[in-house]
């Protein structure tokens, strides 16, 4: 009879053991099956970024600039004076080719929403007259209404001037069609109208037929402790826990900035539909720049995409900005339910201020104040006017905790 309660406890550890060995096992397919479901979706919609492949598009980029098709003003470095120099593939999405240069010792990326200058579609005007024939007058208003068309928005001819740059001359013709296939891309289009207005944007320095060149930023990634590579903004010297947490903080202020900016500073509100660390980088003077703005509109386009037929909620989120459904007319309302500010809190704002990031520079009832208020911004809204001062009470009380924070970490240098 003493032998049954040791013969128990065996085949109790024997159990625990066979459960402890089916749940590794588990796990370990479950990372399989999640990998290879990650690379399948990646094969689906991507392309294999490749050094050979890109070569052979610069190449052919080059053939017909040299066969007069194209030009710009990056054209000669690129292919003539070779003082614009391939770099490195950083990936192809849906067709979209984006590649890091150096041009004149300076790092720049080159863009592009399809690979092949022919795979835009062509100005059929420019077959019909001659070029030189061409009213400038006509250019601008084809130019607003392919502006209206991608955008939505209503433009008037002096607002158009970073659009249309280019004076009549030697090669006018492929002058006018290199324009018109950037003018096919939604980014440039962003990037060239608020560049003058806005520091949150990328520059852009330059073009050659359908490849448009911006400035080279680091992106984030969701998988850094911090989202962005901090030590490229504050030095490998300073990128001590002090000057991440300041650095941090300059940068949540530099996401409200943004915010203000895109409700209020246009004629239409902006609105982001694909807010993650990858869409963003980090300037040296911490200012916060949307470098991939692919699923960014401005409030006509907005409506327009949101208000769709449904049978329920989860039928009017697009990406990132969600509408409510009408149930008794089975449509989609047109104004957002949510807003930047509220997935910006949710994505960014909730990984940097969450019990795990607490430490020592800045006293626990304002770091409990900051994570509460970054909860309270993150929860859904509503569409109607208690929604809206929510979001302002949000915002203020968002600046007030990180600016009191500043001066914490100030006092305690």
């Amino acid at each position: 009879m003493r032998g049954i309660p040791g013969l128990k406890r065996l085949r109790l550890k024997i159990w625990r053991r066979c459960t402890l060995v089916l749940l590794l096992l588990w796990a370990a397919c479950w990372m399989v099956v999640s990998a290879l479901l990650f690379l399948l979706h990646r094969s689906v919609f991507s392309e294999r970024c490749t050094d050979e492949k890109s070569h052979r598009i610069l190449a052919r980029l080059c053939l017909d600039y040299s066969s007069g098709a194209l030009t710009g003003d990056l054209c000669e470095d690129l292919c003539v004076a070779q003082k614009l120099v391939y770099k490195h593939c950083l990936y192809y999405d849906r067709g979209k080719k984006v590649i890091q240069a150096d041009w004149r010792g300076r790092p720049i990326i080159l863009k592009s929403k399809k690979e092949i200058f022919s795979s835009y579609q062509h100005l059929s005007m420019l077959e019909e007259v001659e070029t030189q024939d061409i009213a400038e007058t006509e250019l601008l208003l084809m130019v607003a209404l392919e502006v209206k068309n991608v955008l939505g928005l209503e433009l008037s001819n002096n607002t158009m001037g970073p659009l249309w740059t280019r004076k009549k001359g030697p090669r006018w013709k492929a002058q006018v069609a290199s324009m018109w296939s950037l003018l096919q891309q939604e980014e440039y289009i962003y990037f060239s109208l608020l560049q003058d207005f806005s520091k949150h944007v990328l520059r852009i320095i330059g073009s050659c037929g359908h490849f448009y060149a911006v400035e080279y930023l680091t992106a984030g990634h969701a998988w850094h402790k911090t989202l962005f590579p901090l030590e490229n903004v504050v030095g490998p010297s300073l990128a001590g826990h002090r000057s991440t947490v300041r650095a941090i903080i300059d940068i949540a202020l530099s996401f409200l900035d943004m915010v203000q900016h895109f409700d209020n500073d246009f004629s239409h509100r902006l609105h982001l539909c694909d807010i993650k660390p990858e869409n963003f980088a980090i300037r040296h003077d911490l200012t916060v720049v949307a470098i991939d703005v692919d699923m960014a509109f401005f409030e006509p386009k907005m409506r327009d995409i949101l208000e769709q037929n449904c049978t329920g909620d989860e039928d009017c989120n697009f990406f990132d900005c969600f509408s409510k459904c009408n149930l008794k007319i089975r449509k989609c309302g047109a104004q957002r339910a949510n807003n930047n500010l509220q997935v910006i809190c949710d994505k960014i704002f909730r990984r940097w201020f969450s019990p795990n990031l607490r430490g020592p520079l800045v006293s626990l009832p304002l770091q409990l104040q900051l994570q509460k208020a970054v909860q309270e911004c993150a929860e859904p809204g509503y569409v109607d006017a208690a929604g809206h001062q929510r979001t302002l009470k949000s915002l203020s009380e968002l600046y007030h905790l990180l600016r009191v924070t500043q001066r914490e970490l100030q006092r305690a240098e």
